[in-house]
């Protein structure tokens, strides 16, 4: 299975400068494959409207693909490459062909991305050149990487046209008899960091194909997002969050305001940047740390299957649409609104960003299949509403968070209940919900085929009866 490891690295101060310079002409190289595909994209283009009987169109060139790209590279390596606007020469023989040949991967990926989308359709937006700041990272593949020794700390490495060798520090063994596939190393906040991709024979590659969910062996998953709650699960259970970006906000922005007061390209805001920077990697690590041991935790319960919400999160931290004033508008005084709710949703949206649910299912999903577990991502639509063990739909509003079911002479909270929901869309026993004149009517049914378990679920974590019996 292909794993990946991220430790410190420790180059002295020429194997910096080497590798610094590696990325200035790693970026110059992006910069130019980019500008000559827009160039290639603006030129080679007409309106839908344009005739060639009466319109003249451009000589057409062939498009720049990742091949014709990549064999300008022999060429360029004869000389030194002189920077137009700065005078700058650049050596392409002392950067590795494979990392030159990388550049030219991403280029094209990017650009591919830009015109036809992603495997799911989804288009990005276009291609932004690269500065200092956007291009950090090389990757070295494995065939130019030697493993010089290994000590119980330390690790030595050797890069093909770097000199010496660069110490990496340990704080985690490597696997017996891996073998080095491609490292990247990154030039962060803090210092250079190396990202090794190794292959480790011990640990099998997992296929899911023999693994059938039941209501046994799954476990299902609610985002909660409501005070320090971060996910509910289908066994009771409520997991913290830790809301890195709320701790921080105020002492980020505290440097930002200090940053933006000084003269730009004055020392003191360079070290302003440079503190700024390392508080914004002191919270995304806070996250990501977070992330996975919230994810251990979930898979030590020891389910073979996780079911969790599909969530289409640029629609939930969308900005609410403006509503203008019809009234103004009739008396012809343009640039009137009425209040949309947007001053709540801006916090709301800020809380979806900083839990990164996003991210958490990404590594949920690479955690689970290091252990041989399945995930599976569904869609959440009424699973917050309906009660899990009887077909009515009772938490209408975000405000009710629990319910007393004076029936079962039980307590229900909606996150738990919702998260059992979520358990059974993944195993094919939600309702079918059809919209009647606005409200939601449950259609076809097998509710009652599990409303024993559900229930029995609920009750293993109880409240005292309350002394009224309405609805909370």
């Amino acid at each position: 299975m292909l794993l990946n490891y991220q430790y410190r690295a420790y180059p002295n101060t020429n194997q910096k400068l080497q590798l610094n310079s590696w990325l200035r002409i790693c970026r110059y190289w992006y910069n130019k494959q980019l500008g000559d595909r827009l160039d290639w994209y603006q030129h080679n283009r007409t309106n839908i409207n344009s005739c060639p009987l009466n319109c003249s169109l451009p000589k057409l060139r062939d498009n720049p693909s990742f091949y014709s790209q990549k064999k300008q590279l022999p060429a360029i390596k004869q000389d030194l490459i002189k920077v137009g606007y700065s005078g700058e020469l650049l050596d392409f023989t002392g950067v590795p062909s494979q990392t030159l040949q990388d550049v030219s991967k991403r280029v094209d990926l990017a650009f591919t991305r830009f015109l036809a989308g992603d495997s799911n359709g989804s288009r990005s937006g276009k291609p932004r050149f690269k500065n200092a700041a956007r291009y950090r990272t090389l990757r070295i593949e494995g065939q130019a990487i030697t493993v010089e020794r290994i000590e119980k700390d330390w690790l030595f490495l050797s890069f093909s046209k770097l000199k010496g060798w660069i110490k990496v520090r340990l704080h985690r063994a490597l696997p017996n008899g891996f073998v080095l596939k491609n490292a990247l190393l990154t030039n962060k906040a803090d210092g250079w960091y190396i990202a090794i991709c190794l292959e480790d024979p011990n640990v099998p590659t997992f296929t899911d194909v023999n693994v059938v969910p039941t209501w046994d062996n799954t476990l299902g998953l609610d985002a909660v997002l409501h005070e320090n709650d971060y996910l509910a699960t289908s066994e009771n259970s409520k997991l913290p969050s830790i809301k890195s970006f709320r701790k921080s906000q105020k002492r980020l922005a505290k440097i930002s305001n200090r940053k933006s007061a000084k003269e730009k390209g004055s020392k003191q805001r360079r070290k302003l940047a440079k503190r700024e920077g390392r508080e914004h990697q002191r919270i995304a690590r806070t996250r990501k740390d977070h992330a996975f041991k919230t994810a251990h935790a979930l898979v030590r319960i020891g389910k073979k299957v996780i079911v969790h919400e599909d969530l289409n999160l640029k629609v939930l931290s969308k900005r609410n649409k403006a509503k203008q004033d019809v009234r103004a508008a009739c008396r012809r005084q343009d640039g009137k609104y009425l209040p949309n709710g947007q001053s709540a949703k801006t916090g709301l949206n800020k809380s979806w960003n900083d839990a990164a649910f996003g991210q958490f299912f990404i590594i949920l999903e690479y955690i689970a299949g290091k252990a041989g577990t399945r995930t599976i991502a569904v869609r959440p639509a009424y699973t917050s509403q309906l009660l899990a063990y009887r077909d009515e739909f009772i938490f209408t509003d975000c405000s009710i968070r629990e319910y007393w079911d004076e029936k079962e002479s039980l307590w229900i909270d909606r996150d738990i209940n919702s998260s059992i929901n979520v358990k059974r869309v993944g195993l094919g026993l939600f309702p079918t919900i059809k919209r009647r004149k606005g409200n939601p009517v449950v259609g076809d049914s097998t509710t009652n085929s599990t409303s024993k378990e559900v229930l029995a679920t609920l009750r293993m974590y109880q409240k005292p009866t309350p002394t009224c019996t309405q609805a909370v």
